[in-house]
């Protein structure tokens, strides 16, 4: 059953609305956090929400427990909670494409949990389907992990098929296998990137992994073309046995070379696939224990949204914070700053998740929003980027809300290192906030300036899953706010259009019918 788009009041035409902006008006602009801690004693443990692996610190926010209870209103009488249970009854939430949203379904064990999704009582067919599926995949997965022959993996995709894994892969590779295996990522068509990779692995103990939904991505397909081409031009043999593929579509794999193919299905956006089988270079590297507890992590966190009160729910507070940051305070962009070496690529796998996800200006109708929506994302690991743009961020015209993720317990022994970060993590943090008053102005720190802080005990497969999966309901929440479809994305379709009308005519120059710009450019480069 489709989402009925009129069933849901937007957030901009609530009653509660005009009331916010009232509230912005009277004290949110002039908020200021060293004073309401130094009127509410107990701020920072009513700011303090506790969730499944991940506990979270928003009390250095630009808001007080007034705020919260309307933005609380806002969420009610958006309908968030029935919005909620249509994503977990399995109603085709993707209103453009008539697709179900239905991700959270990878992650539900087979057997009796504490927490069943609703949509389970109907979807026994697809959930077997899912558990086939996975068990197939890690199945391959120990297989090649046993292959002494095999030392090297190369991922071949781009996007989802790209951005989730890799970042996971990294996240735990103190779970992965002594370095003897190797895991590579290709997802760029600049032929650049696949000749770097090219030029460290052998055919022989090689593994290609070709992860296109249609299997004919044409970045993907390029890419998978020329390691082919490579393949059998450097001696190698059997391309069934090194290649496989992670698509639905058999047919073109197999016309490929392929054998091994493991499918997903159509209610498995791009970005919320690394649950699925394009999970596999994951499985891979850590196992199927370590992916099963990579799953069970992202269940609790399911469960924890589904079933806890609005006030107490955090994908629900992290989005209700973006909207009173988004569209009452005007903060265009959003630093997530991960302390921890292993989560450097999660700055760039949540702009992909939040970005595509809600850089709409349409709402479910299609009628044009009167109000912002998904802020930009960037950020780097700490410590380096104090050293680049924290000078802006402490002192730059703009304020930027930080989200800073700390990781209590190392997986390294060496001395001293971990308590320094810790600490710089900390520190950051509260200069933000607290500044540092200069009569001189260029050592004046203005201070107030806002971040949330997530802590997971340690970073393990568990809270990996966790803490996606929370930026994952986090974002479903304040897309539903907004009254927009967080789950199709026309906008990456146009480019890709053109480009392939442009492809040709570099190789022969004509330029008939173009815009004088990008015919001079074509010019240029043909030349």
């Amino acid at each position: 059953m489709a989402l009925d788009p009129d069933a849901f009041t937007r957030c901009d035409r609530s009653a509660v609305w005009p009331i916010l902006q009232q509230r912005w008006s009277e004290a949110g602009r002039s908020f200021d956090l060293r004073q309401a801690f130094a009127l509410d004693p107990d701020r920072a443990t009513h700011f303090a929400i506790e969730a499944p692996h991940v506990f979270a610190d928003l009390s250095k926010n630009l808001l007080d427990r007034e705020t919260r209870d309307l933005l609380v209103e806002l969420a009610r009488e958006c309908g968030l909670p029935a919005q909620r249970d249509a994503l977990f009854g399995g109603e085709a939430l993707n209103l453009t494409e008539q697709r179900q949203v239905m991700h959270w379904l990878l992650r539900v064990p087979p057997v009796s949990a504490a927490w069943r999704p609703s949509g389970l009582d109907r979807l026994g067919a697809e959930l077997a389907e899912v558990h086939a599926t996975l068990d197939a995949m890690l199945a391959f997965a120990e297989r090649v992990r046993a292959d002494e022959a095999i030392t090297d993996i190369v991922n071949i995709g781009i996007g989802g098929s790209d951005l989730g894994p890799q970042m996971a892969v990294l996240a735990l590779d103190t779970c992965a296998q002594p370095q003897r295996r190797r895991l590579h990522f290709v997802s760029n068509v600049d032929g650049h990137e696949l000749d770097a990779v090219l030029r460290g692995v052998r055919p022989e103990s090689t593994l290609f992994l070709v992860a296109s939904k249609t299997f004919t991505t044409i970045e993907t397909m390029t890419n998978a073309r020329s390691a082919r081409e490579w393949f059998s031009a450097q001696g190698g043999r059997d391309v069934a046995r090194h290649f496989a593929a992670l698509t639905t579509n058999v047919e073109a794999a197999r016309a490929f070379g392929i054998d091994t193919t493991f499918g997903f299905w159509d209610w498995v956006g791009g970005r919320y696939s690394m649950w699925s089988a394009i999970g596999l270079p994951i499985a891979i590297a850590v196992g199927a224990d370590n992916f099963r507890a990579l799953l069970a992590g992202a269940h609790a966190m399911d469960a924890h949204f589904a079933t806890t009160p609005l006030e107490r729910n955090l994908p629900v507070q992290l989005a209700l914070l973006d909207i009173w940051y988004r569209n009452f305070h005007g903060f265009s962009s959003r630093s997530i700053a991960p302390y921890h070496s292993g989560l450097r690529r999660l700055p760039a796998y949540l702009q992909q998740l939040e970005m595509e996800s809600n850089g709409k200006r349409v709402d479910r109708r299609g009628e044009p929003l009167p109000f912002a929506t998904s802020p930009v994302l960037w950020g780097e690991p700490g410590t380096n980027g104090q050293h680049a743009y924290f000078q802006m961020l402490h002192q730059g015209t703009d304020v930027v809300p930080v989200e800073f993720i700390a990781v209590r317990d190392a997986a390294h022994a060496l001395p001293g290192h971990h308590v320094q970060l810790l600490a710089n993590v900390l520190a950051q943090a509260q200069a933000l906030m607290l500044g540092k008053e200069d009569a001189g102005g260029h050592r004046h720190f203005t201070g107030n300036r806002p971040s949330t802080m997530l802590l997971l005990e340690r970073l393990d497969p568990a809270s990996l899953g966790a803490l996606v999966a929370l930026q994952e309901h986090r974002v479903f929440c304040s897309g539903a706010l907004w009254g927009i479809n967080s789950f199709d994305q026309w906008g990456v379709e146009l480019g890709k259009v053109l480009a392939k009308d442009l492809a040709p005519r570099l190789e022969s120059g004509d330029t008939e019918g173009l815009d004088a710009s990008t015919a001079m450019l074509v010019r240029r480069l043909h030349g």
